[in-house]
């Protein structure tokens, strides 16, 4: 640990598609992330995670449990004697579920480091490690929500929101938002016009999110947003310079809508095919959105829109989605969508007042899993040094001495708090869900 400094590594990963082959990808993912934890040794890792558990959630809760206790149990994590993991779990309550997980992880050589309780609205002591999660509406060192329906007036149906933590590591006081907005879910509709329907609602929804920080109750405070944003490129542009010297040829179907458009050259050579969930630049598609020669930043234009909010330390890595799922090629990008910069970390501007900058302390921003397979999405992460603070927060009081176990155990939801080795961890039930509360500290 740096005595003036504390070095902050926060990751964002929307991992749906690991957990569609737990069997080879999941462990793929593991190894190249704790390999980076390894190599960084932060004070503080966050991850923050979207679509926990995959598609399937119900079929994949156990692949979760499992993603948990490999973190938890790896050698890479061993010096992390304090943790916070929430993951919402309760996909029954659908106007609540977002898949969301923040995973928090601080080093055994950090010794100030407090969670906010949103609800008695003062500090407490982090002490071990918990995972909270199934339904976990009633944890108070935390605020989630979903988005309203009407965001997103095309969809029926949506697990896209946000899950807001905050911290004082060393009297350093910040929020981390975990945030995930809506995609692009046509080609066709997304290269109509500038900018894309589905950028607008991207913007209501994010918009929304800001000015409910602004106005509410709480301090203000620096903070950290990021998350599977789904930040596209203009993609209405990007093709008028792409296809400005070739033919178009489009297939309608039903209702005459456009369902295929294939763009020929001056030899009648197919060099471009876009249908609603496919996007092919055939020979230069992993030349071109490789990006670089950074031909592709003017096409980024979604972020400018909230530039008096938000900032971005600047991109200098490929777009992170759609990657291949392929688990033998790493490089390669799916040809569904056109590839973007998706999974970002963005800051408020007051954190420029809290983080330590020199020529021995520069921010990375980078992707973690530069050639090996990650999922469709490569996680994305920001190293930095945050200051000391000055200011001594004070801790609540009225923490709960809960008994600490020595071990993580994963309890079927059908356990009943009898049955259990309280020692070991609380099984807690509400609003006759389940939620799992882990306790573990080393001996």
């Amino acid at each position: 640990m740096d005595g003036e400094h504390t070095k902050l590594l926060l990751v964002t990963a929307n991992v749906g598609s690991i957990f569609e082959d737990p069997e080879h990808m999941l462990k793929i993912w593991l190894k190249e992330f704790l390999a980076t934890v390894q190599e960084m040794e932060p004070g503080m890792v966050a991850i923050h995670c979207q679509e926990v558990g995959g598609k399937n959630y119900e079929a994949s809760m156990q692949h979760v449990n499992q993603f948990v206790k490999a973190m938890l149990g790896s050698d890479a994590l061993q010096k992390y004697d304090r943790a916070r993991v929430f993951l919402d779990e309760d996909y029954t309550a659908a106007d609540k579920f977002t898949a969301l997980g923040n995973l928090y992880f601080i080093h055994e050589g950090i010794e100030d480091v407090l969670i906010y309780d949103f609800i008695e609205n003062k500090f407490q002591p982090v002490e071990g490690r918990e995972v909270l999660s199934g339904n976990i509406e009633n944890i108070q060192i935390k605020e989630k929500a979903k988005y309203p329906q009407n965001f997103f007036p095309e969809f029926k149906w949506s697990r896209k929101g946000f899950l807001r933590t905050r911290w004082s590591l060393n009297n350093c006081v910040y929020d981390l938002i975990n945030i995930h907005l809506f995609h692009d879910a046509s080609n066709i509709v997304a290269l109509q016009k500038t900018p894309s329907v589905y950028c607008e609602n991207r913007y209501r929804a994010l918009a929304h999110t800001l000015q409910r920080f602004d106005a509410d109750q709480f301090e203000k405070v620096p903070y950290f947003l990021f998350g599977d944003f789904n930040f596209r490129l203009d993609l209405h542009t990007l093709l008028k310079d792409l296809t400005e010297k070739t033919d178009v040829n489009e297939i309608r179907g039903k209702k005459n809508q456009i369902s295929k458009l294939s763009y020929t050259d001056a030899n009648s050579k197919v060099v471009l095919t876009i249908e609603s969930k496919y996007f092919d630049h055939h020979e230069r598609h992993n030349e071109v959105f490789s990006n670089k020669d950074k031909m592709l930043d003017k096409y980024d234009k979604e972020l400018e829109a909230y530039k008096d909010k938000l900032y971005e330390y600047s991109i200098n890595f490929p777009p992170s989605y759609p990657f291949s799922e392929d688990v033998n090629d790493g490089l390669s990008y799916m040809k569904t969508r056109c590839p973007s910069w998706c999974d970002r970390i963005l800051l408020s501007h007051s954190t420029k007042d809290i983080i330590f900058t020199d020529e021995k302390h520069k921010p990375q921003y980078h992707i973690i899993g530069n050639d090996v397979c990650m999922g469709d999405h490569k996680p994305v992460f920001l190293l930095l040094w945050l200051k000391k603070g000055k200011a001594t927060v004070s801790p609540s009081p009225e923490l709960s001495q809960l008994p600490m176990a020595t071990e993580v155990i994963v309890p079927s939801t059908q356990v009943k708090i009898s049955e259990v080795d309280t020692t070991k961890y609380i099984h807690i039930r509400q609003n006759g869900t389940s939620a799992r509360v882990f306790r573990e500290t080393s001996v």
